[in-house]
């Protein structure tokens, strides 16, 4: 064990010493042996042919929350001691700020001797990025991104300075993360969804090369973004746009760029991507900013990928999906010491499964395919949250563990652990020789090495050495290894004759090469022509095409046309590399295209480009392809949803001539045309209306058909609908047609139907009454609870549906406070009531309850751990308790994050705290508002969207509310959770422990 002994201010000595509390072994450990630092290994899985060590502890460090590596070999982290201080009030503050550690290992065992303070104060509280070159060190913590210098290499910082400023997040995960050095000497980073905007070091606006703000505005970027600038944050560039917590990007020797990105909690979305400059990731809707749960035409069948918006024209698709999780830090390993499965490739903490990763990829076309293969895993030890991972000069791995039984959702279960873990061979000794750039070969020497910051050291002195170097690269550049020939290449293409090396490298027989030179070539200015035209290779092309992104040089358009045809309908990556090219340039793309293609018969390739089009030229094509008669309507939505990517002055003339048409399935297609035209279509033109009319026919038992009902406001199908509410399994098809059916003044149709049902009948539709959470559902319900004519399980179900939502609660509230409510359901409301989320009812509710409402005290969850429960009861508390909000394993509700894998992301210890403290942890994204419409209506939920003209408000139940913001007074963010508290005292401690045995065995 290491213990700390003070010897300079900032600075202690670790001294090796052997612990006192010897643990056998071949014995299971205690919960309170696993947390212990000389047991931190043990808790661990190592692949094969590696072996994991413990480099650091606490005390020494704590909440690491990223990592970098000197030429040294001295690890640098950022701790997050005050980590969302004003989420979790009730815990301790370090007034003096956060740190930023310096840990050394002086005598090569592989553990720190030393740990130093270089930099602490408020100002980088939870910190996110480090990076650290030479003697300068980027730190980014929004609202900014310091540079802080140590001039007189004392390990103390001397100098701070602003690089960028008001960048969105503070005090949040999916802000300003960390600074990576590029091999074409730029820097590069990304900010996740909260980051929102940028401004340079004075405060000002950042635009683009083409005088477009950089922020989330929807013009064009949305949302996490990446970035690349120039040292001193000039020529500020968005790389790609529209992720939702893309937490570090990585970038190889060619310049290729690599990351992760969360989903919302629970949805199994967690992706890997490759990236194409200049792409669009699609998290939120392109055009309208619309969340992934908003209904639209030809939405995915599979909630991971509809998550991406993976269907629509214009979204880069993803490398790969990875299910649940909260990934974090990402390095491109390309060193030697690891085996070769690992070289070359991601390496990835992922501290929502515990584990740190690799993703070995193969090309594939224009892309890649990747696989998954793990380096190190929690499986002992839960506690295991590897927050980032980093290359040390010797080529061994660094792991920096935030150690704690939770992650996410701004919540933190321990401030005062923390680890760091050496990954090499079995045996391996860290010993790290001193830098040596005295020459240019020694310079070129330490290129090749492992470790960013050594190269970014060895980069400069090059790049100084200017045309001193050039023998020495160009020796570099006859390597056999293609990644040290193109680190060669980006600093030989800035001499004064580079132009030479960069065409001669557009030339050469590794297509990798030839992918680094375009990047460079893009940089420099250097124009091939029609190089790449018939290119062998499509990944070249892929990346010629990319470089023409809004190009205003004439022979791009024969160029891009050329490619064109050379798509083979079935590689996306190509198809979205032709998309981007195009941006700016569609009409004379198009136009180009179409005449080296005019004559020859539509195929999958033609129709995917009219499809990916975004020019007004492509839409008689598109309605071409939809009036097929030997294709189904069903199999053509896509088509349909590419209207959706142009204005509806371009696309309303030729959706209204596809009415006209004489497809065997007609009414179908006049069906999806009408959903995609405005409403105000028949408005204008009344004919129109005997078509729609006709239209729903094809529809009849699908959502298509409720959602021409409410777009058109149809008043004629409440018999449809009330069936479809009686009919359907699906929940919430259900909800929508209830909805639909009481808008169109079918209260009395829907009671009577009650009246005459059988229970489970008159039950079901109760619940669909339950999701709509209006003033018309609210009073419906009212009056089922309160005719005693009707059972009394209905009458229950009825009541417990009225106490949902804001305004859902009040109405109950109201029943019992002015003993309007029959006494026969007293009981199932003062459930209702003192388990409610909103606050001041449940205050109210359990004050007039007292003291049946009290609830029994819990054990210590500390105790609670310890407890057996079965995983089968657990699964029926499950249903009873949290399916109204949560699914797991297809079953329940889809409000709240999904658990189908939470015991994969939490502890025990973490699940209990989240039930019975769920104001401590809220999901991101599930954040709840507090809506106030002109009509005095209260809305509570989490907002699933947002357009320039609607909010898409999701209540309990899961229900969607699509609310005008020209109807809103108000919105303000709710204080609590939107999961009740008094949830675990709501229920037997035995069924509490059951269903956390249930949950903790979801993985």
């Amino acid at each position: 064990m290491k213990h700390l002994y003070p010897i300079l201010t900032g600075i202690v000595i670790l001294a090796a010493c052997h612990s006192k509390q010897v643990v056998n072994s071949s014995e299971p450990l205690t919960e309170a042996e696993q947390r212990l630092p000389e047991n931190a290994v043990k808790g661990l899985t190592t692949t094969n042919g590696l072996e994991t060590t413990l480099f650091a502890s606490e005390p020494a460090i704590m909440n690491p929350t990223n990592m970098d590596i000197d030429e040294k070999g001295r690890i640098w982290i950022t701790e997050a001691y005050n980590y969302r201080n004003e989420l979790n009030p009730t815990h301790p503050y370090k007034k003096q700020g956060d740190r930023i550690m310096i840990l050394e290992d002086w005598d090569g065992d592989g553990k720190a001797d030393t740990a130093k303070v270089f930099y602490q104060d408020t100002s980088i509280n939870a910190a996110l990025g480090i990076c650290v070159l030479g003697n300068k060190v980027i730190v980014s913590c929004s609202p900014n991104v310091f540079i802080f210098t140590d001039t007189d290499g004392d390990d103390k910082a001397d100098k701070k300075e602003l690089l960028f400023s008001g960048i969105g997040g503070v005090q949040h995960d999916h802000a300003i993360h960390a600074f990576t050095f590029g091999p074409d000497g730029k820097l590069y980073f990304n900010f996740g969804n909260a980051g929102d905007s940028i401004l340079d070091k004075n405060g000002n606006v950042i635009k683009d090369i083409d005088g477009n703000v950089i922020a989330n505005k929807g013009k064009p970027y949305r949302q996490g973004m990446i970035f690349r600038c120039n040292l001193d944050g000039s020529q500020l560039e968005v790389m790609a746009h529209n992720f939702r917590n893309n937490y570090e990007v990585a970038v190889d020797a060619f310049g290729n760029m690599w990351q992760s990105d969360n989903d919302d909690d629970g949805n199994r979305g967690v992706r890997i991507n490759y990236i194409l400059e200049h792409g669009n990731y699609g998290y939120t809707d392109e055009m309208t900013g619309a969340g992934w749960q908003a209904r639209r035409m030809n939405m995915e069948d599979s909630i991971p990928y509809r998550h991406w918006h993976l269907n629509d024209p214009g979204v880069v698709p993803n490398l790969l999906q990875t299910g649940s999780g909260s990934p974090t830090g990402m390095v491109i390993y390309e060193g030697t010491l690891l085996p070769s499965v690992f070289q070359q490739q991601m390496i990835h903490a992922e501290p929502g499964h515990n584990v740190v990763r690799s993703y070995p990829v193969k090309k594939n076309g224009a892309g890649y395919t990747a696989t998954i293969e793990n380096i190190l895993e929690g499986k002992q030890d839960q506690w295991f949250r590897p927050s980032d991972v980093a290359v040390a000069p010797d080529g061994s791995i660094f792991v920096a563990d935030w150690y704690d039984p939770g992650v996410g959702g701004h919540q933190v279960g321990d401030l005062n652990r923390g680890r760091v873990f050496r990954v090499a061979p079995p045996g391996s000794k860290y010993k790290i020789n001193p830098l040596n750039l005295k020459t240019a070969a020694d310079a070129a020497e330490a290129l090749k090495n492992p470790n960013l910051s050594t190269r970014y050291l060895a980069w400069t002195k090059l790049h100084e050495l200017g045309i001193a170097a050039e023998a020495d690269l160009k020796k570099m550049y006859t390597s056999n290894n293609p990644r040290y020939r193109a680190r060669a290449l980006w600093l030989l293409g800035l001499l004064p004759n580079g132009h030479d090396y960069i065409n001669k490298a557009l030339r050469d027989t590794n297509e990798d090469i030839r992918i680094t030179a375009i990047r460079l070539a893009g940089e420099q200015g250097v124009d091939y022509g029609d190089l790449f035209v018939n290119d062998p290779s499509s990944a070249v092309r892929r990346q010629a095409l990319l470089a023409m992104y809004h190009s205003n040089n004439p022979i791009m358009t024969p160029i891009w046309a050329a490619m064109a045809t050379q798509y083979d309908g079935k590689d996306r990556w190509y198809l979205e590399a032709l998309g981007i090219a195009a941006d700016k340039n569609w009409y004379t793309c198009f136009a180009a295209w179409r005449l080296l293609t005019e004559g020859k018969p539509m195929t999958k390739a033609a129709s995917d480009i009219i499809w990916r089009a975004r020019t007004k030229e492509a839409l008689p094509l598109l309605a071409n392809l939809i009036l097929d008669s030997t294709a189904s309507p069903e199999t053509n939505k896509r088509y349909f949803r590419a209207f959706d990517f142009y204005p509806e002055s371009e696309s309303t003339p030729i959706l209204l001539s596809l009415l006209k048409g004489h497809h065997p399935q007609q009414e179908a297609i006049n069906g999806l045309a009408f959903l995609q035209l405005p409403a105000s279509a028949i408005k204008q033109s009344p004919d129109l209306k005997g078509l729609l009319t006709k239209s729903l026919h094809a529809f009849e038992g699908k959502m298509e058909f409720v959602d021409l009902v409410i777009k058109y406001q149809i008043k004629d199908q409440n018999n449809p609908l009330l069936k479809l509410v009686t009919d359907s399994s699906a929940t919430e098809l259900k909800g929508y047609a209830m909805k639909a059916l009481l808008q169109s003044n079918g209260s009395s149709l829907v009671l009577k139907t009650i009246q005459q049902s059988d229970t489970a009948t008159a039950l079901n539709i109760t619940d669909a009454i339950g999701k709509v959470q209006d003033r018309e559902s609210r009073q419906l319900l009212s009056s089922i609870l309160k005719n005693k004519a009707l059972g009394l399980p209905l009458r229950q179900r009825a009541t417990r549906n009225l106490g949902k939502g804001w305004d859902g609660y009040e109405a109950l509230w109201e029943l019992v406070e002015k003993k309007i409510l029959p006494k026969d359901l007293d009981t199932v409301a003062r459930v209702v009531l003192t388990k409610a989320w909103r606050q001041d009812i449940k205050a109210k509710a359990i004050a007039y309850y007292e003291p049946a409402a009290e609830g029994h005290k819990l054990a210590p969850v500390a105790d609670l751990i310890k407890l057996s429960g079965k995983a089968e009861n657990g699964k029926k508390v499950f249903t009873s308790y949290c399916a109204t909000c949560h699914t797991a394993k297809g079953q329940g509700v889809d409000f709240g994050p999904g658990l189908s894998e939470i015991g994969g992301k939490l502890t025990k210890s973490a699940i209990y705290d989240a039930i019975i403290n769920p104001d401590a942890g809220i999901s991101f994204g599930y954040e709840g508002y507090l809506f106030t419409l002109k009509d005095g209506t209260k809305i509570l939920g989490y907002v699933a969207g947002t357009t320039n003209t609607e909010v898409d408000v999701r209540t309990a139940g899961g229900q969607g509310v699509k609310v005008q913001k020209t109807n809103i007074v108000s919105k303000k963010a709710y204080e609590h959770s939107l999961m009740p508290t008094g949830l675990a005292t709501a229920m037997p401690q035995q069924e509490l422990v059951d269903l956390v045995t249930y949950l903790s065995e979801l993985k």
